[in-house]
């Protein structure tokens, strides 16, 4: 497939391969920052065909998996409402909450339903008057322009029984506090290009600068993991720390100035709740106060709900790079995509889902009955 097939190229990944292998002299560890990266470094095994100086190490990057579990709790509270259509993208319904999941709800009686696009929501509002239409917002910078518009087009339009549950995070922040860790390990990322094609890459800059690490933002086919791995190596064997710019063809340094003016006028910034990791500040999207009356964490007063994690859940440690799936005793077994125990193993960006889909369930086994 033209535009696809190029980035796919198996004698130009031997070529970057061995070029890596050249330029490495030491041990390594990189972090890439988004999920649909980690999917694509576990589906075509470039983990594996690395040198072993290399290590990759799994970042925080699904939005899906970092959106707290107090947060799925509240949104299911909404959705047992009577009264209310609760809408979500299809990803968040297999989340599990403390008490299932949205499919649960919806097999209970609540009106759940998947919609592509925000704004399908405004139509089932103007559609549905008597109902209360309530949108799941969940996402990183990239999913926020369209949330935002919604919200913008349902004031508008005066449709008054629309309403979204705010969870937006957003990736800087995040990073930050990685290499504020005392356990941290990364020393340089492969930076989000969705998120970067929204809000270019201006924001890494002082990160770099600050912390000495490299920042490569990177796409999403094998070539570019692979080129962006090459960059960082390079940046590293150098003594250099800068941002580069792997992803050119859909990155500009600005990013889309339309998506960030209609993001400004929405929301504003806030502390947020990761999940697995807590609380990190000015790390996320909440509505600006004209636009209160569209807060449906207010107008459904669930904003006290309190949730416990699953105790054998390591997702956290995940999320943050310093575990793997395969180093928790529940993968594989207890936790499978049929019986989740974290968001990380039902998201399609998450890592956990990454390992057990192609297969690196059958090798966690295979290892834990050589090692007995």
């Amino acid at each position: 497939m033209k535009y696809v097939d190029e980035y796919r190229d198996h004698a130009v990944a031997q070529k970057l391969i061995a070029e890596i292998k050249r330029v490495v002299t030491r041990p390594w560890v990189l972090m890439e920052v988004c999920g649909g990266q980690t999917h694509s470094i576990v589906k075509y095994g470039l983990d594996y065909l690395l040198p072993h100086e290399v290590e990759l190490v799994h970042g925080p990057g699904c939005p899906v998996c970092v959106t707290p579990l107090d947060m799925i709790d509240r949104a299911h509270a909404i959705a047992r409402h009577p009264g209310v259509i609760f809408c979500s993208f299809g990803d968040m319904l297999r989340v599990p909450g403390s008490n299932g999941d949205l499919f649960h709800v919806k097999a209970e009686g609540g009106d759940v339903r998947i919609v592509y696009s925000p704004l399908d929501c405004l139509r089932i509002a103007s559609a549905n008057p008597g109902k209360k239409v309530v949108f799941f917002a969940i996402g990183f910078e990239t999913t926020a322009p369209a949330n935002a518009m919604a919200v913008w087009q349902a004031r508008a339009q005066n449709i008054r029984n629309f309403s979204v549950l705010v969870s937006h995070v957003i990736v800087p922040p995040s990073i930050t506090g990685i290499l504020q860790s005392p356990y941290n390990r990364v020393q340089g990322f492969l930076g989000p290009g969705h998120v970067c094609a929204i809000m270019g890459y201006r924001e890494y800059e002082p990160i770099s600068a600050r912390y000495k690490v490299p920042i490569v933002i990177t796409g999403f086919e094998p070539l570019d993991l692979l080129e962006g791995t090459l960059m960082a190596i390079r940046q590293l064997e150098q003594g250099r720390a800068e941002v580069e710019n792997q992803y050119a063809r859909a990155v500009e340094q600005v990013g889309n100035v339309a998506a960030q003016k209609m993001i400004e006028r929405v929301f504003s910034i806030a502390d947020r709740s990761w999940r697995g990791i807590g609380i990190i500040p000015k790390s996320g999207y909440k509505l600006n106060y004209e636009f209160r009356d569209y807060d449906a964490e207010r107008i459904f007063e669930v904003a006290n709900i309190q949730s416990k994690e699953p105790a054998v859940c390591i997702s956290g440690q995940v999320l943050k790079g310093l575990k793997k799936p395969p180093d928790c005793p529940a993968f594989g077994k207890e936790c499978n995509p049929q019986t989740p125990l974290g968001a990380t193993m039902v998201s399609a960006e998450g890592a956990c889902a990454a390992y057990y889909n192609y297969g690196r369930h059958l090798v966690a086994v295979d290892s834990l009955q050589a090692k007995a």
